[in-house]
């Protein structure tokens, strides 16, 4: 009897504190390409410069160690929409497969990458210590029955809280589906646990699979994470968390990933 090998969901976050100014300017002058120097030279404020080559040191850095592709020799381009993608070569990767998909977020110091063999993944963080930087705003994108869930929480950080779920998981689910702002953010929406995990989700009318998988975490505390990934029925996919620059290979925390939610039909 053929046994289907688990889908590995690769996680690796980063604060910008792991890598020392000095070490991420460094790498960023020998590995980004020309298009993201460009970028990096526009920041007005060394805060954010240090954000962007933290974070795209840390792309370049992940997809040499998956793929064998060596840093600085990566063509990273981008689809219509602005999603970023690994240019594989016609022979496939050097360390193996064609497929390889990966997402990335940053907030305020910190950083996470996904990383999956199979199918789509997108990922999000963000901090909730951000202070009130357009709660109200947020909320107003949601569909009503998660409007109504944020709004039975206490003022504060109780309410913060379930805002930063919901809008951590929009946004991871639609980047794994390759839309951003794209896919109004009230055409679908979540069932929440009190403390963590999602228990039901109403898909957008454009979205048919059936095999969505969605992970909350705080790697760590008051900074909220979501990931969303598409595994077949068959499949036992498993998440490796890694934390820190990956300088090597150190062994990342292992969990399995939750069974995809009940699915409500899309209105």
């Amino acid at each position: 009897m053929n046994s289907v090998a688990p889908v590995a969901v690769k996680l690796w976050f980063c604060p910008n504190e792991e890598l020392a100014p000095g070490i991420a300017a460094t790498l960023a002058a020998h590995w980004l390409d020309e298009h993201e120097q460009e970028i990096a030279g526009r920041f007005l404020f060394e805060r954010d410069r240090r954000q962007y080559l933290v974070a795209h040191a840390l792309v370049r850095r992940v997809l040499a160690l998956e793929s064998g592709v060596p840093e600085a020799e990566a063509v990273i381009w981008r689809t219509s929409r602005g999603r970023p993608f690994l240019q594989k070569p016609p022979e496939g990767l050097p360390r193996g497969g064609r497929e390889l998909d990966f997402n990335l977020s940053h907030a305020l110091g910190h950083n996470l990458l996904g990383v999956v063999r199979r199918h789509r993944i997108g990922v999000d963080v963000e901090r909730l210590d951000r202070g009130d930087q357009g709660f109200d705003t947020i909320v107003e994108t949601f569909a009503e029955e998660e409007r109504n869930w944020v709004a039975q929480a206490a003022p504060g950080r109780p309410r913060d809280r379930r805002v930063l779920r919901l809008w951590t998981l929009k946004e991871a689910y639609s980047k794994a589906r390759g839309l951003g702002l794209g896919l109004p953010f009230d055409s679908f929406a979540f069932t929440l646990a009190e403390d963590r995990g999602v228990t039901g989700f109403r898909p957008p009318e454009n979205d048919h699979e059936r095999g969505w998988r969605f992970v909350e975490l705080e790697p760590v505390p008051d900074v909220l994470a979501a990931v969303a990934v598409l595994a077949e029925p068959q499949e036992s996919p498993v998440l490796q968390l890694h934390h820190g620059f990956p300088w090597g290979r150190a062994a990342p925390r292992v969990l399995a990933l939750p069974e995809p939610p009940r699915v409500s039909a899309p209105r």
